[in-house]
C-alpha cells in the first residue's frame, strides 16, 4: 500500500513539473507579444526547479528551455546592437525563427510525454 502511495505521489509530482515546463514554453511564446520579460520569467522558473527534474525525462526539456532562452536573449541583444548597421533585422529574423523552431519541437515532445531528442539540439 505504501508503494502505491509513493508511486502516486511521484506521478503527481512529475505531472506538476510537466505543467511547469508547459508554462515555460508559454512564457517563451508570450515573449513575441510582451518583449523579453516572459522569457526571463521562464528561465527563472527553469533554474529554480531544475533540481526537481534531475534524472527525469523532463530534465531534457528544462535544459532545452534554458538554452533557448539564453541564445534568444543573445540574439535579440546582438540584433539591437547591429540594427543601425542594417544587419540587425536579419539577426532578429534568424533568432525569431530559431526560437519558434525550438518552442515547437519542445512543446510537441512535451505533450507526447517524450524527452527532447539530443539530435534536435
Amino acid at each position: 500500500m505504501n508503494d502505491i502511495s509513493t508511486e502516486q505521489k511521484e506521478s503527481e509530482k512529475l505531472q506538476a513539473l510537466k505543467r511547469l515546463a508547459a508554462t515555460v514554453y508559454l512564457c517563451q511564446v508570450l515573449t513575441f507579444m510582451l518583449a523579453g520579460l516572459p522569457l526571463l520569467v521562464g528561465v527563472a522558473i527553469n533554474f529554480f526547479k531544475r533540481d526537481e527534474v534531475q534524472g527525469t525525462w523532463l530534465e531534457s526539456h528544462f535544459n532545452w528551455q534554458i538554452k533557448t532562452s539564453w541564445v534568444a536573449l543573445a540574439g535579440f541583444a546582438l540584433s539591437g546592437l547591429t540594427f543601425g548597421m542594417g544587419i540587425g533585422i536579419f539577426i532578429l529574423i534568424i533568432t525569431v525563427l530559431w526560437m519558434l523552431y525550438r518552442i515547437t519541437v519542445g512543446w510537441y515532445a512535451l505533450t507526447d510525454g517524450n524527452p527532447i531528442n539530443n539530435e534536435a539540439t
